[in-house]
Formats: structure tokens, sequence, C-alpha cells
């Protein structure tokens, strides 16, 4: 098999990418190693920025979207106390959108067979090979080896993939801040308890309200890293949400059967190798954020923004340019991002090692935020993405 750009990975980095390329006639086929039905069922983020929406719009799969999504005009963060509301469209004159990441995936890839885009899914032991030269991918599936030649290789295949684990040890750039805490997470089939969603750092921790739809909402409390969802029963979540945003939000927390119960770690991780040879990561396989301020995906899609444009720029005119720049061109938005949502996580999580002292100085930073509308507009032309 021949192909011009092998695309690792059917998460949206990889699934964005292959749309693109293909909408500028460049030849491209994606091995995903899980199955289609798992692929379409992950559970993930949900705050759309403007350049991933207008990603979707470009492509022409935006329907959907535009039909479900939320618009969100603001959010809160509150000290346990008040909401201080960032009105992030009159600040910036944008917005986000509220649509799962599950959403958006399906979207893309039931968009794949009419637009010539091949995923090919269950692809195991995928390798890569012979990257500074003429560059291949070998995989499996149903037991019969497979090598595709290419041009290029894109590595969308998240933190765990092969891609990243490709690019010798000796020319690695990463860096790494683990979290000493995690998300304990439930989706279910209940209406939203606030319009917005609310950042809190109230007296009993961090707790997050946000939704998926208006009849579907996503809450996340932090919880220690020896936590186990085994250890919170249904009731004793919905007990302590309700203690955290019943007194802040409009409606108070409306219960219901969980659809799913998780618990994430929080790390910040940027792997600044992002070429090599003809490899290039985008998305999780070049950086993880905390998912305080909502910019994994977003971060994804600037990435293929600025990958497949350097890809259609070479094969159109032979123009390197773009090639060349693209690992230094996203990653300084990329820090800029890790920033934010470094930022963020300090302000609004109770670390183990801190004091008093480090309370008051979260709660002195959120007074300060509730009445400057000069930071509110950092905050906010932050929440909504920086610019390409």
């Amino acid at each position: 098999m021949k192909t011009q750009v092998a695309i690792i990975g059917s998460g949206p980095s990889g699934l964005l990418l292959g749309h693109l390329l293909r909408a500028a006639g460049i030849d491209c086929i994606i091995l995903e190693r899980q199955t289609r039905d798992y692929v379409e069922s992950r559970i993930r983020a949900g705050v759309l920025e403007t350049v991933t929406t207008d990603l979707m719009k470009q492509l022409g799969v935006d329907a959907r979207m535009n039909a479900e999504g939320l618009i969100e005009e603001g959010f809160n963060l509150a000290d346990g106390e008040r909401l201080i509301r960032i009105d992030i469209t009159r600040l910036t004159g944008k917005h986000v959108t509220v649509y799962g990441q599950t959403e958006l995936t399906r979207d893309l890839i039931a968009a794949a067979p009419d637009r010539g885009l091949e995923i090919v899914f269950e692809a195991k032991d995928v390798a890569l090979h012979d990257l500074e030269g003429s560059p291949s991918v070998s995989y499996s599936k149903d037991g019969i080896e497979h090598r595709i030649a290419c041009d290029f290789v894109a590595g969308c295949d998240g933190f765990h993939g092969p891609s990243r684990k490709a690019i010798p040890a000796h020319l690695v750039r990463e860096y790494e801040r683990e979290y000493p805490f995690g998300w304990l997470g439930i989706l279910a089939d209940v209406p939203p308890c606030h319009p917005e969603l609310i950042y809190s750092n109230g007296p009993r921790g961090f707790a997050l309200a946000s939704m998926r739809s208006a009849t579907r909402s996503r809450y996340y409390i932090q919880v220690p890293l020896t936590e186990k969802v085994e250890d919170w029963p249904e009731d004793r979540l919905w007990d302590e949400l309700a203690l955290r945003f019943d007194p802040i939000s409009e409606r108070g927390v409306t219960r219901g059967p969980a659809l799913e119960m998780s618990i994430a770690p929080l790390r910040s991780y940027v792997f600044e190798t992002m070429r090599h040879g003809r490899l290039f990561l985008a998305g999780d396989s070049a950086h993880i954020v905390p998912p305080t301020g909502a910019k994994g995906l977003n971060l994804a899609a600037s990435d293929v923004a600025y990958l497949s444009d350097a890809l259609i720029a070479h094969y159109r005119g032979g123009d390197e340019s773009g090639l060349a720049a693209y690992e230094k061109k996203a990653l300084a938005r990329i820090w800029k991002a890790e920033r934010f949502s470094w930022y963020l996580t300090k302000l609004m999580h109770r670390f183990p090692e801190d004091g008093a002292f480090e309370h008051r100085m979260q709660f002195a930073e959120l007074d300060y935020v509730a009445s400057s509308e000069a930071m509110q507009t950092v905050i906010a032309e932050n929440y909504v993405g920086l610019p390409l």
C-alpha cells in the first residue's frame, strides 16, 4: 500500500487532519488500534474554541454541532460564596460552543466515507520505519501483516501511542508536571445546575459544574490520587455536589443515574520534539494539559490547522517553509495554553502542600479578578482561545 500521509490515531486531531488533507486532494489513511465503537464512545471534553468550530465549518461537517451545540458567552469562577462571571463575549467579541468531543468524533467518522477518507480500525502493532528516509508504517489486521509506504507520518495517536516513542531518545525535549490529585467525574442525563460553567474553589475544595447539552450534565470534584471510583457511591457524590453547588447555582443540582463515572489524573506535559525527519506530532502525542480551562481538544485543533496548511503548501507548490516552521509555531501556542491551564489549576485547586497562606493568596487573586475588568479580559482572551 502507498499513500501520501499516513495518520496514526483517529481522535479529533487525526480525523480533522485527514478531512483537511482529503479536501485538498491529498491522499491519506488513518490507522486506529481501537474499534470504531470504542472510539465513538470515549467520554472526553466538550468546550470548543472558535478555532475548532471554524475547522468543522470549513469542512462542512458542522450541521449537527450547529443544531445541538450550546453557545456560551461566559463562565464563572467561584470562591464558595459568590460567582465571578467572566463575560467572554463582551470582553472579546467571541464565544465558545459546548458540544461533546464524543459527538464531534462521531460526526467526523460518519463523514469520512463520502470524502474518500479511509480509516482502518483495529490496526494492531503499529510501528513506524525509516522516518529520516523513505517512511513507512506497518500494522497487523485480522492476523495479516500490512505495510504502508508514505511521504509523511502524522502522529495523532495520543500520549500512549507509538509515534512519540519512535523518536530517538537523544533528540527528546520534554517537560512534565504531575499534580497530586485527580478529578472524579460523573456524567448524567439531568439538566445543568447553572446556565454556564462554574469552576469553584470553596471550603470543600475544587469542583466543576459543566454540561454537554441542556439535558446532560458533567460534574467533577477534586480527589486524592489514592481514591477509587468504588469509594464513591453515586449518592455520596451527588450529596457532595449539592453541598458545593446548591448555594451558588441558579437551579441547584438535579440527581440522576450515572451514565459514566471515572477518576482522571491531572498533568501538564509538553514534548517539544514535534518533528523528526518526516514524522510530525499533533495533539495529545505532543502535549497534555489539565482539563481546567478546556484546552486539550482545542490545542489539537490548532496543531492540525498549522500542520494541514504546511502539508498542503508542500504538495501544491513545493513550499517547505510551513513544514520547517511547524514545530516552532505550534509550540508558541501550546506553551501559552499550558500556562493558562496551569494558572487556573493553581488558582482553583487545594494542593496538599499548601497551607493557610496559599489559600489566602487564592482568595485574594479571585477577589482581584472580581474587581478588575483588565484581569477578566486576560482570562476571557485565553478561555476563548488565542489567535492562530
